[in-house]
């Protein structure tokens, strides 16, 4: 249970993580049919990739930086507003999760059981998902012109954290 634990909080107490799931479930939200369930189950099949990369040590170099710039990325494209093709959002997920499940994988703690670490992240990262495409629905609710604002607003201020991170300042 111990290991659960550890991989959940790991996506869940990083401020780059967090947001960058949340900024894919955003995407996928305003994309909506088929991409609700396709890009978040593409993010974590090549999260998997990238975690087992990550563990056996196989060489990702600057992934944090990677991880850093897609969430300026993701901060762009939501701050655009406009749904990107179904294709080019899981092509872009797929990227992503490789960086973002390389450090998962390479910062598995030694005492946990493996199975369990990966199913806390994965779970996690459903998760924010979930809260990605929650939001985005919950703005259009405000109605259009509203829905857009707010859209452009969380994917400038992503985008600004991101550069934040990116310099590191956060």
């Amino acid at each position: 249970m111990a290991s659960i634990l550890q991989g959940f909080v790991h996506p869940i107490g990083g401020l780059d993580h967090a947001l960058a799931m949340i900024g894919l479930g955003i995407i996928a939200g305003l994309i909506g049919g088929r991409a609700l369930w396709l890009v978040p189950a593409v993010f974590v099949a090549f999260m998997a990739v990238g975690a087992m990369m990550g563990i056996r040590r196989i060489d990702l170099p600057n992934y944090e930086t990677g991880i850093a710039f897609s969430v300026v990325v993701l901060g762009a494209i939501i701050a655009l507003g406009r749904p990107l093709p179904i294709a080019g959002a899981a092509a872009l997920a797929a990227v992503v999760a490789v960086f973002h499940g390389y450090a998962h994988g390479a910062e598995l703690p030694l005492e946990s059981s493996l199975v369990g670490y990966i199913a806390g992240f994965v779970i996690a990262t459903l998760l924010l998902h979930g809260v990605g495409i929650g939001l985005e629905f919950g703005a259009r609710r405000l109605g259009p012109q509203m829905s857009l604002r707010a859209r452009q607003a969380a994917g400038v201020g992503m985008a600004v954290l991101g550069v934040a991170i990116l310099a590191g300042w956060l």
